[in-house]
């Protein structure tokens, strides 16, 4: 029986996991998710999720090659400029600011990692928000709900109130995009709805 472990505290990725069926161990990788120069969004949420599935991997027996460590890591893009979890309420005010004026990327690097195997692939996906002025964005802010969430939005809660279109992987915008994850699950061998083709 294979054992998923989830690179990843987010319980948002435990979830949509579980949607699949699928019975998660969680162990969040802690490690230093600083941008390094002029990396381009893809290239950091590439490397991070690589990053965080290795570190995981190396804590589990080498020989058994019955356990599967997924990790992901979500940013979100306005051209070159990346918007992680907001520091704060102003750091979150700033960033609604900015991305309520014109579409964004979301952008998520998924990694799966093996005993005998690694890949890792990046899915993106254009969010279009409706203009918000300065009181909802303070009242939105006041709910709690961007606290630890990438850009400072969460569609799957009361931010989808204020998102006018998402052009591609719906769960991606969550934090795991599924299709993309099932297909990298599939080419090391895992599964996850065998049909007995």
């Amino acid at each position: 029986m294979t054992h998923y472990v989830l690179a990843s505290a987010s319980p948002r990725r435990r979830d949509l996991l579980e949607q699949l069926g699928l019975t998660v161990e969680v162990r969040p990788a802690d490690l230093d998710e600083a941008r390094l120069g002029a990396e381009s969004p893809v290239d950091y949420v590439r490397r991070l999720s690589r990053e965080k599935a290795d570190l995981v991997a190396g804590t589990l027996d080498p020989d058994d090659d019955g356990w599967v460590v997924i990790g992901a890591d979500t940013c979100v893009a306005l051209d070159d400029e990346i918007f992680g979890k907001p520091a704060d309420d102003q750091d979150a005010t700033r960033m609604l600011r900015r991305l309520t004026v014109r579409p964004h990327r979301v952008i998520t690097g998924v990694s799966v990692v093996t005993a005998s195997a690694a890949v890792v692939d990046v899915e993106s996906t254009t969010v279009t928000m409706t203009p918000m002025s300065d009181a909802e964005i303070a009242w939105y802010v006041a709910t709690g709900e961007p606290d630890g969430k990438a850009g400072g939005f969460a569609i799957q809660g009361i931010g989808g109130a204020f998102i006018e279109s998402v052009d591609g992987s719906a769960s991606n915008v969550v934090g795991l995009p599924l299709t993309l994850t099932r297909r990298l699950l599939r080419s090391v061998g895992v599964d996850l709805f065998d049909l007995g083709d």
